[in-house]
């Protein structure tokens, strides 16, 4: 933090931005931040200044309110987002001299004013304007208002720079990234200051760049960029190859530059146009427009003599031509003949003219030419449709004019190009001037300051030079391409030398004026213009072809025939029900008329200032090229406006600003004024003996006339702020010392009271340590006789327990003693009773042995027998399958076995019985059913067995197919298959769903679910099914019931078995109806209506194949081939 920092607070602004002018450009500055207040004001001294700002990154400079900005040539880290907050809503001058001051400042008035403002970006090639004015968008857009809506305002306006750059940017020996064009944005806004919309201008392509390049320089961007970027289906459509090389109007020698990647801009390009709010189809239509000038360039001529002797043009090779027409929707023969023929209408006359190889390279580059520069305005005009504002109430607009500086080539090769864009550049420095005089005669008004007439080089007579009516040089160039004779550029040039010859800004080697007749450095086919940034040499080769600018009426009208969508659109000239024979107006006439627009655009709004300077022509950073700088600081006439600055008072600022800044360079205004600030300012400027002709007052501010009495106040205030840091570290380091005494005393005392508090701690640690060391022993002294008592008393007590205790035993072991001889004495008592008992009994047992014995021994044998048999049957298993039984061990057990092993099954039946549920033993019934009615009869059953009955096998329920036969079976479906239903006169199948319930049977289609039958069960008499393997079967109905109208139905199905099952099952559990019979036959009798008809089943050979075949063999047999069992 400096002195100044410590004393004045920057962030004290007033509403004035010229009061913090000269508080950040004087504090800390490199060099000059504004070239106003250079002491000593010359050419040198203005570039060192530059020169010294540059080499410190300091890239912008002021004068007044205008910005010098060089190109660094690389990136500086000062466009930030956190430095557009730092100049967020801050004073111009407020900080160091940046672009965003400047477009804060303009949006600002615009915003809280309601002032239309224009910013103003010039500079040559090369000097950075567009990423200058990429910059004041940049910085508008994002301290403007947020929101959706604006949001995608904003968004569009800024991607319109990548269009534009693609088609109007091209890299010359100056610039990789050149504006070709000049474009004036109208930015609208509205009354919150929020973007609503914008309109764009542009002046003066220089469309000369489509045919032909200068060495060492390219075409427009986005030829490269279509080459390069574009996906091979894009380019197969386009009919376009990569290679560069293969098109004529695309230079080699630069086609790729460092730093550019053609295919990236491309995406970027079509990315920003999607945003822009272009089509899909019209960018196709734009690519195919592009393409086709590239095709264009690739046609060439060969000359064909003609019976009259004339020369007439003819197209070589005709594929590109074709390709061309292709793309544009033309007739080849129409175009061919615009290229060979020429058709000038004069009155009611039309004569036909044939073109010479020269004259149709002509017309083709001109076409080539009219078609690009018309496609860019279409681009513009179509981008204006997409930003332009939608309400319609009054906007505040600013506006941001980017277009070419002054340029002179130093080799003399200025052409028609270079004189519009000087002529333009004459018009920006006149009105810069006069609005800058004005502003400086408002404030001076304003000020009551007494306003004095500056000298300064007044640009008017040149304007008039070029601009005049009639005598002047786009006046005389128009006259010379309108009138009728031979008109060439040396005409042109004599006729300049006639009129302007005594004009003291034009010069020439023919010049009637005397003076310049000496002057050999002009060539012949030269003249020369004193601008006001200096003399400049034009070659007047060129310059009426290029202010005709025509195209044959023929080629606008075959243009006009074209079907692509945009050409009719480009070429409204080529209508033929609208043919103007007046010439169109020439390229300077349009542009004179267009300059007029702007300036008088520019003169209704505040205007902004932004010079761009280029410090050398390498295009390299941290070269700094004084020769080249002087020569742009004069044609940029900033020379000038520093004079202009100066002229009056070269400092102005307001009382309160100058008292605060300047109050301590006098005692009576140090440290506050307590009176009217001017009165301080009167005061303060009398002590410094400052002279009364140096200064003037104000209404509200002091003015300053010479820098050098400012420097003064700001060397003696900078003297007096040492004096004032001195005092200020005096008392600081008095106040210091006091303060760090003030510390130590407080802690010494603190420390003295901590320690002393320590100490005592320490003592009372001590005492109470050797105090509980006394009672320890103490109480230890006292434990041990208390534990020595205590141990007496416990052996006594321990000698008289045991004394008792053995005196105890000892009685104990007595009566033991006496009970256990009491104990033998009784046992041998009895032991001697049971052998005396024992005695008897076998006395007495004798007697009976011989007669019972025998029988005794037989059971207690059979019961042992019997015990061991029935132990064996253990292992027999629970299954009812299981026939496995152990064998008999014993003949006399032959019945028992039998009868147990019948017992044992049943029971094992039973209780595996018991295991089933109620569908499990419904299905096992059936099975059972199904073994009563075909075991052993038809030989279709053993396959059958393993088969477990599943019943639905269409799963009805869940397929949604059948739903609606579903919804017209009312009943629970019992069983749903697919069947046959076998025809009678060809004995073929047709398949049928079979669907039974408890009450009918139904057939219905497989397809359509249509029910074609529905049969009540007690109509069905009986079923008849043939021996064998097959699936046939026959179901017959009741004569006489409405169901046999048509007859019984003969079926197939691969679930015989469990259909037939189940329909007896039905019948012999329903009490309504009798039981269906069920006939097993290989010959039945079937009723087809009124006829019966015999099936007959038989055994079929190998070539019948797996499965049984029905067939007719007359109107009353239907046999059934049945392949026999393998």
């Amino acid at each position: 933090m400096t002195v100044s920092d410590i004393l004045i607070s920057p962030k004290g602004g007033t509403a004035d931005s010229k009061m913090e002018v000269k508080m950040s450009l004087l504090d800390n500055m490199i060099g000059v931040g504004d070239m106003v207040l250079l002491e000593t004001l010359n050419e040198d001294s203005f570039i060192e200044n530059l020169r010294k700002r540059f080499d410190h990154n300091e890239i912008y400079t002021y004068i007044g309110s205008v910005v010098i900005s060089i190109n660094p040539y690389r990136s500086l880290p000062i466009y930030t987002p956190q430095k557009v907050e730092e100049y967020r809503n801050r004073n111009f001058y407020e900080l160091s001299p940046h672009i965003y001051a400047l477009a804060d400042e303009a949006y600002r008035s615009l915003r809280d004013q309601d002032k239309d403002q224009c910013i103003l970006i010039t500079g040559e090639s090369g000097a950075g304007k567009t990423e200058a004015s990429k910059l004041v968008m940049s910085y508008v857009a994002a301290v403007c208002g947020k929101g959706q809506e604006v949001n995608k305002v904003k968004e569009q306006l800024l991607q319109s720079n990548p269009v534009l750059e693609a088609f109007g940017n091209a890299k010359t020996v100056r610039n990789d990234n050149s504006s070709r064009f000049g474009k004036y944005m109208d930015i609208e806004f509205d009354f919150k200051g929020d973007p609503l919309g914008g309109v764009i201008s542009n002046y003066l392509l220089e469309k000369s760049r489509v045919c032909k390049q200068p060495r060492g320089e390219r075409n427009f961007h986005i030829f490269y960029q279509l080459l390069s970027g574009a996906s091979d289906d894009t380019l197969m459509k386009l009919k376009l190859d990569r290679d560069f090389s293969k098109y004529n109007y695309l230079s080699l020698d630069s086609a790729t530059v460092n730093g550019l990647d053609d295919a990236a801009s491309f995406r970027t390009v079509r990315n920003a146009m999607q945003i822009v709010g272009f089509m899909e189809d019209e960018v196709q239509s734009v690519l195919e427009l592009v393409a086709a000038v590239l095709k264009l360039g690739n046609i060439e001529f060969k000359p064909e003599s003609r019976v009259n002797g004339f020369d007439e043009s003819r197209v070589k090779d005709k594929n590109d031509l074709k390709e061309m027409c292709e793309l544009l929707g033309i007739e080849q023969s129409v175009l061919e003949r615009a290229f060979s023929y020429r058709t000038v209408e004069a009155k009611m006359e039309k004569m036909s003219t044939t073109l010479n190889v020269a004259q149709a390279y002509y017309a083709r580059d001109a076409l080539a030419k009219n078609l690009y520069s018309r496609l860019f305005s279409w681009l513009i005009t179509r981008i204006n449709e997409s930003i332009k504002a939608q309400a319609k109430t009054r906007h505040k607009v600013m506006g941001v004019l980017d277009i070419y500086g002054f340029e002179i080539f130093e080799d003399g090769d200025n052409s028609f190009e270079q004189f519009i864009i000087n002529y333009c550049n004459e018009k920006l420095q006149q009105i810069f001037i006069e609005l800058t005089l004005r502003e400086e005669q408002e404030e001076y008004i304003r000020e009551d300051i007494e306003w004095t007439n500056i000298e300064y080089f007044n640009n008017a007579i040149i304007c008039e030079l070029i601009e005049k009516n009639q005598n002047g040089i786009l006046a005389m160039l128009d006259e010379e391409c309108l009138r009728p004779g031979t008109v060439t550029d040396d005409t042109f040039l004599d006729k300049l030398n006639t009129i302007c010859a005594e004009h003291q800004h034009f010069e020439s080697r023919l010049s009637k004026n005397s003076k310049f007749l000496t002057d050999h450095s002009l060539p012949h086919s030269c003249f020369r213009i004193q601008h006001y940034a200096g003399k400049v040499l034009y070659r007047v080769e060129g310059f009426v072809d290029k202010n005709n600018d025509l195209l044959y009426r023929d080629l606008s009208q075959a243009m006009y025939k074209a079907t692509h969508s945009l050409m009719r659109e480009l070429f409204p000239e080529g209508n033929p029900a609208k043919v103007n024979l007046k010439r169109p107006p020439t390229a300077g006439f349009q542009f004179k008329a267009s300059v007029g627009v702007l300036m008088r655009n520019l003169q209704t709004k505040n205007p902004n200032y932004i010079r761009c300077i280029k410090p050398n022509d390498k295009k390299a950073a941290h070269i700094f090229t004084d020769s080249l700088v002087c020569h742009q600081v004069r044609y940029l006439g900033l020379m000038e406006n520093v004079r202009v600055r100066r002229a009056g008072y070269a400092f102005r600022q307001l009382y309160e600003s100058c008292l605060k800044r300047y109050k301590m360079l006098c005692k009576k205004t140090w440290p506050q004024w307590r009176g009217p600030a001017r009165d301080g300012v009167e005061v303060l400027l009398t002590d410094c003996s400052v002279p009364s002709e140096e200064f003037a007052y104000g209404r509200s501010k002091i003015f300053i006339r010479n820098p050098r009495t400012l420097f003064t106040l700001e060397e003696r205030r900078r003297a007096c702020l040492e004096d004032l840091a001195t005092l200020i570290q005096k008392i600081y380091r008095g106040w210091k010392s006091r303060t760090h005494f003030l510390l130590l005393k407080k802690s010494q005392v603190v420390v003295a009271a901590w320690y002393r508090r320590y100490a005592q701690q320490n003592k009372y640690q001590k005492i109470k340590s050797a105090t509980l060391v006394m009672q320890s022993f103490i109480r230890g002294w006292k434990a041990r006789n208390i534990l020595r008592q205590l141990k007496y008393e416990m052996r006594c007590k321990e000698a008289v327990t045991t004394i008792a205790a053995y005196w105890h035993g000892n009685q104990a072991r007595r009566e033991l003693r006496s009970l256990k001889e009491e104990a033998r004495r009784k046992h041998a008592v009895a032991v001697i009773w049971a052998y005396w008992l024992g005695l008897q009994v076998r006395r007495e047992y004798r007697k009976f042995f011989r007669a019972n014995a025998g029988k005794k021994i037989y059971d207690f044998t059979i019961q042992r027998i019997m015990q061991k048999y029935f132990l064996g049957l253990k292992t027999t298993t629970m299954s009812p399958m299981d026939n496995t039984w152990p064998a008999r061990p014993y003949g006399f057990l032959e019945g028992a076995h039998t009868e147990l092993r019948r017992i044992f099954h049943l029971w094992r039946c039973k209780k595996y019985r018991g295991q089933f549920t109620e569908e499990k033993k419904a299905v096992y019934e059936e099975k059972l059913e199904a073994s009563e009615i075909f075991k052993d009869k038809k030989a279709l059953y053993p396959s059958s067995v393993s088969q477990p009955f599943k019943g639905d096998y269409l799963e009805i329920q869940k397929n949604p197919k059948y739903q609606k036969l579903k919804s017209a079976v009312e009943e629970k479906v019992l069983l749903a298959d697919l069947v046959n239903k076998i025809n009678r006169a060809n004995g073929k199948g047709s398949p049928r769903l079979f669907l039974l319930t408890k009450s009918n049977f139904v057939l219905a289609d497989q397809k359509t679910g249509q029910v074609k039958a529905s049969v009540p069960l007690p109509d069905l008499t009986s079923v008849s099914v043939s021996t064998q393997s097959d699936g046939f079967f026959a179901l017959k109905l009741k004569e006489g019931s409405a169901s046999a109208s048509k007859g019984d139905f003969l079926l197939s199905s691969e679930h015989l078995i469990e259909i037939i099952t189940k329909l007896h099952r039905i019948g012999t559990t329903a009490a309504d109806r009798d039981q269906i019979n069920i006939d097993i036959s290989d010959e039945f009798l079937v009723q087809f209506k009124q006829d019966k008809v015999c099936v007959k089943f038989i055994q079929g050979g190998p070539k019948n194949g797996n499965s049984a075949a029905c067939k007719r063999k007359n109107n009353r047999l239907l046999e059934v081939s049945v392949p026999s069992s393998p």
